[in-house]
């Protein structure tokens, strides 16, 4: 069940006039992210055909040899949102988000406790803060409405989508871990891998997390609503869940999937793998990260029936992303093919120095995203290139990595796509949340040009 009423700041306020426009053409006219990857497609083609040096012929053969090429990446980004969904629906998880939500005494104490943790959870991993921000605003709601403290139910959606932000700033950034991936296709256009510790552990990266944070913190919180402004609280009945029965036990193949040694024995030998595996000198890659929240969800689940219901749950938000993978790959195949890679570099080159080149780097990935909104999509697409640029330029290729990686998290307040799996939780539309994470969008922004100039300079 959800809002009925769509959630303006206040009736007739800045805010909600100058958002109103832009929450028509969000809800009108931006496709599915499945239609902007072929239309995207269709662009690069043609570009190719046009201003690259590749006819008809070279451009499909680019892109169907192009097709297979992420194959292994797609995979390494689907098992990212599966566990980090998995992970967050697991019971400890949520009985872990039902005691925080009773913390707030006040509205707003209540809006920026979900937008703190749900901003903490994406960087632990960006599954897991995806669900978190829906999950813990109606457990917030609810205790609210319970305590008889009013709380805006679309500001409390906002700012768990808002701590979604600084994702790639964090442990499962696709961006930087595929940097330090050996055979990564960022390796191989090196030459080598760059360690996590030169980009989301540098000082810098880490600096600008803590920034985010509190900077975006306190512009919510003046944007909140107060006084006479207009509450839409949760719906009554939307906060509870239902009680999901365990899995009849029958036969001894059922005491088997019942039973909790399975998942803790297989737990417990990821969990010894990755100690040997730091203790060696192993670095944090995709698959590592991976093998991390898999092992913690092994060990705290109550039995393989668990596993098989979140597996089961997780799945449906995969499936969409799974498909634009290839057709990501072929984009690759068809740049690479006729020559865009270097054109496109020399556009940047042409206008940047080493100074600004993180900022342009910025805004021209925060422009991409609304075409490719997956961050390992995109960065696929667009990492190759400016890579190319910072090489030419002399700016160290962690600037170009982290560059790509802030865009992409930048314009996601606006972009619908990684919203959807938190409003479906919720029961909104984007309508409802645009004009709070607006105002994310803008600071954080700030924070991300700044920090990428500083990096750039010092």
């Amino acid at each position: 069940m959800a809002a009925k009423a769509t959630a303006e700041p206040k009736k007739g306020a800045p805010l909600a006039r100058i958002m109103r426009p832009i929450n028509n053409v969000v809800e009108r006219w931006i496709p599915s992210a499945l239609v902007f990857a072929i239309i995207l497609t269709l662009v690069v083609g043609v570009l190719g055909m046009t201003i690259g040096h590749a006819g008809p012929v070279e451009i499909i053969q680019g892109w169907g040899d192009g097709l297979a090429g992420l194959l292994a990446f797609m995979t390494q980004m689907a098992l990212i949102l599966l566990l980090g969904h998995m992970l967050a629906n697991t019971r400890p998880v949520r009985k872990l988000l039902q005691s925080v939500a009773s913390w707030p005494n006040t509205a707003l104490q209540g809006y920026l406790l979900v937008f703190v943790v749900a901003a903490a959870a994406s960087l632990i991993t960006w599954g897991l803060g995806l669900v978190v921000g829906g999950l813990l605003a109606k457990e917030v709601a609810q205790s609210g409405r319970e305590r008889g403290v009013k709380m805006h139910f679309p500001m409390l959606v906002a700012a768990g989508f808002s701590g979604f932000v600084v994702w790639h700033m964090g442990y499962s950034g696709s961006g930087p871990l595929t940097a330090a991936t050996p055979d990564s296709f960022i390796a191989e256009q090196l030459g080598y891998t760059i360690p996590i510790s030169d980009t989301i552990f540098s000082w810098w990266n880490i600096t600008g997390a803590l920034a985010t944070i509190v900077l975006v913190a306190l512009a919510l919180a003046a944007v909140a609503p107060r006084g006479s402004d207009r509450i839409v609280e949760l719906p009554k009945g939307a906060g509870s869940e239902k009680t999901e029965r365990d899995e009849a036990i029958e036969t001894p193949a059922d005491r088997i999937d019942a039973s909790r040694l399975p998942t803790l024995i297989v737990g417990l030998m990821l969990a010894a793998y990755l100690v040997v595996h730091y203790v060696n000198g192993g670095q944090a890659t995709l698959d590592i990260v991976n093998w991390t929240f898999l092992a913690l969800i092994l060990i705290i689940v109550r039995n393989p029936f668990e596993v098989i219901k979140l597996t089961k749950n997780a799945a449906a938000n995969v499936g969409e992303i799974l498909l634009q993978f290839p057709l990501y790959a072929g984009i690759m195949g068809m740049m690479a093919a006729s020559g865009l890679i270097e054109i496109f570099s020399d556009m940047l080159v042409s206008i940047a120095n080493p100074t600004t080149f993180g900022l342009l780097a910025l805004l021209s990935a925060g422009l991409v995203n609304f075409f490719v909104p997956s961050g390992g999509g995109q960065f696929a697409v667009q990492a190759p290139i400016m890579l190319d640029a910072s090489e030419r330029l002399g700016v160290d290729p962690e600037i170009a990595i982290m560059a790509v990686a802030y865009g992409d998290q930048w314009t996601n307040m606006i972009q619908p796509f990684w919203a959807i799996p938190l409003l479906a939780i919720a029961g909104l539309k984007m309508r409802d949340i645009l004009g709070y994470t607006m105002v994310t969008l803008l600071v954080s922004g700030v924070v991300f040009g700044g920090v990428l100039m500083m990096a750039s300079l010092l």
